[in-house]
């Protein structure tokens, strides 16, 4: 391993993000992810190729990326929730158009405007595809420092990959937390395509067709054949991309479900179960979409129960019901408004259950 460095979790991202390969960023401030444009526009004029802009608003920086990405770039974005709402229209475009780019979300409480303390109430706007049309997007989702490094980088092979947005949604605590990284300078991987596709100039005689970078199909034919495509893009990324870990679930009568920042609350909790002697188990989504349901479901076969913990008025939740398919009961415990749930009242929840209550 290499040397470590303390770092704030918006930063970090950014500068994961630089390492990846990152040259352009477009954004607008808002809390609680000022510091990734903050850094950007430090670190990004510095490095040649570098280009980072505040756009006028959240609408013009999602159309910025659109350009950048259309023109074959590595290029970012970062917002928190009512600004990713902003640019939903935008993304909607972008996934039509086949373009890769990478979107974080430092989640805050809502709705609204609602609070700037950390929350995972834009679950079904990250998972359900969010804007117009029929579309999804990796939504990868971090729940250390580190963790945010690595997946912030990985996103940016994962939307080259597929050619497609990836989404990297973390609560408003990952990005605001200190914690000890290493700093890797990630190369693209090899395998990626070459992107014949891009928009970066045409002449008579240059042995290509133009690039055009479009998301209309005034053909309902056409354009459906265009959504059956990306549908099939979609197929790949469950069977190859779904993500989670599983901590004690070989023998336990009740399992958390539970991501980002609340799946660590949800170890510790976990573990001072076990010191009770009450049989609890984690699993910790790593990809919100695609869902890990088939561990979830195998895990449920020998469970007495799941209780899904949340920093919203439940939303996974539903995703692991359906993942459950009725086979064992599933509770669901949250905090909203920017509160965070505590270790001990995770631990009443599962007490509870224990004995027989709901």
């Amino acid at each position: 391993m290499g040397q470590k460095m303390l770092m704030k979790g918006n930063e970090a991202i950014a500068e994961a993000a630089i390492q990846a390969g990152c040259r352009f960023f477009f954004g607008y401030p808002i809390t609680p992810q000022n510091q990734i444009p903050e850094y950007m526009s430090k670190r990004l004029p510095k490095i040649e190729g570098g280009c980072f802009l505040q756009a006028e608003s959240e609408v013009a920086a999602i159309n910025m990326v659109y350009g950048a990405a259309g023109a074959g770039a590595r290029v970012m974005t970062s917002s928190s929730s009512p600004g990713i709402s902003l640019k939903q229209e935008g993304i909607s475009y972008i996934v039509g158009a086949e373009l890769p780019c990478v979107i974080v979300n430092m989640v805050r409480g809502g709705p609204g405007l609602g609070s700037i303390q950390p929350a995972q109430s834009d679950y079904f706007q990250s998972t359900r595809g969010g804007g117009h049309g029929d579309y999804r997007m990796l939504v990868l989702a971090p729940s250390s420092v580190q963790e945010a490094v690595e997946l912030t980088q990985e996103a940016f092979d994962l939307a080259d990959l597929y050619r497609n947005p990836v989404l990297v949604m973390g609560d408003g605590l990952i990005g605001q937390m200190m914690e000890p990284v290493e700093m890797p300078e990630r190369k693209p991987r090899t395998d990626l395509p070459e992107k014949t596709w891009a928009a970066t100039g045409w002449e008579p005689g240059c042995g290509r067709d133009r690039a055009i970078i479009n998301s209309l199909y005034i053909d309902p034919a056409v354009l459906e054949k265009h959504v059956n495509h990306l549908y099939e893009k979609y197929a790949a990324m469950e069977a190859n991309e779904c993500r989670w870990q599983e901590e004690m679930t070989e023998d336990a009568d009740y399992i958390i479900v539970a991501y980002g920042t609340t799946a660590r609350i949800a170890r510790s909790a976990m573990r001072k179960l076990r010191e009770e002697g009450i049989r609890a188990g984690l699993i910790r989504p790593i990809t919100l979409w695609p869902f890990p349901a088939a561990p979830i479901a195998a895990a449920a076969k020998h469970a007495k129960a799941i209780l899904t913990v949340e920093m919203s008025m439940g939303q996974m939740v539903e995703d692991v019901r359906l993942a459950v398919e009725g086979a064992v009961p599933v509770h669901f415990f949250g905090r909203t408004g920017g509160i965070v749930p505590t270790v001990r009242e995770i631990i009443t929840q599962v007490e509870t259950l224990a004995k027989g209550g709901h």
